[in-house]
């Protein structure tokens, strides 16, 4: 059987800082810039989760799609829309909010509820996107 890629898309919308506490004051403005700002800010974020398999003969599905955001929405949704990644999501407690870091913290609330998970695709900003394929 072929190889199938099927991919659900959702959004959230956050706020975050991009701030290292082992860093100087000077160090996170010049490295992060506005991202630093002491007062956060914001993205609308799109996250794109992609499940590979080989189309069932019954349903002609790789999985259902609606089993994909019902999973996506308790793990990941529902924990950070209208949130403030540094103060409100235990999970990413400790952790840097940078798009790369949340794109692996994403995979990992996902990975052991969608069996083949073969993609995880967070855009921050139109221009700016990270991509984790559980490696």
């Amino acid at each position: 059987m072929p190889t199938v890629y099927v991919t659900r898309r959702a959004t959230f919308n956050a706020a975050h800082r991009l701030h290292n506490p082992e860093r100087s004051d000077e160090w996170n403005r010049d490295t992060f810039g506005k991202c630093n700002s002491p007062n956060w800010h914001g993205h609308n974020y799109v996250l794109e989760v992609t499940v590979a398999g080989a189309p069932d003969a019954a349903t002609g599905y790789v999985i259902d799609l609606g089993e994909v955001d019902r999973v996506v929405h308790e793990e990941v949704i529902d924990a950070l829309d209208h949130r403030n990644l540094n103060l409100d999501v235990p999970w990413m407690a400790g952790v840097l909010p940078s798009t790369e870091n949340l794109v692996v913290a994403i995979w990992q609330r996902l990975a052991s509820r969608l069996g083949g998970l073969n993609e995880v695709r967070l855009r921050e900003t139109e221009n700016n996107s990270a991509t984790y394929r559980g490696e």
